[in-house]
């Protein structure tokens, strides 16, 4: 697979910034705050949506106040890395609500997955009664992180400046 970046102007990039540090920017505010006038402004915002560089927008909520405390990197290796088995395993994890992301991986491990729940024995039953049903599945690694160092969901576009 191979993927190109859109090209995008300077105003185009001032508008992604902005937005990822806050969705609930008005049009008029998003204008101000980018130097652009209404119009073009929302003419941009259109054409990143319609070119899928825009995909959505959402609220972040924070996990302590979901009681959302353990924050868990599980590496899974399968038993076979073919077709089959990793689309099994991916049909499975997919459904999981506490599995925030889930990634094909190289090196050791097939998949690595950013899992949140409440407590220990929650993820105790994730594994038990989850990961380890899933066909396929030849071991389970998982390290608990204990603090949040840096989080976010704002994506670098230093690198489309010219």
């Amino acid at each position: 697979m191979t993927f190109k970046p859109v090209t995008l102007d300077e105003a185009s990039l001032r508008i992604l910034d902005a937005l990822q540090q806050d969705a609930t920017l008005s049009n008029a505010e998003l204008a101000e705050r980018v130097g652009l006038s209404a119009s073009p402004c929302w003419r941009r915002v259109a054409e990143l949506k319609q070119s899928g560089v825009l995909r959505g927008a959402v609220s972040l909520v924070d996990p302590l106040k979901l009681g959302l405390a353990v924050n868990v990197f599980v590496h899974v290796t399968l038993k076979q890395q073919d077709k089959a088995s990793l689309e099994v395993f991916t049909q499975a994890i997919s459904q999981r609500p506490e599995v925030m992301e889930c990634y094909l991986m190289s090196g050791e491990a097939d998949f690595m997955l950013r899992v949140v729940v409440e407590d220990l024995i929650q993820y105790q039953t994730l594994l038990v009664d989850c990961l380890t049903q899933i066909p396929g599945v030849a071991s389970i690694r998982s390290s608990f992180a204990l603090s949040q160092v840096k989080y976010t969901t704002a994506l670098p576009t230093g690198h489309l400046r010219g």
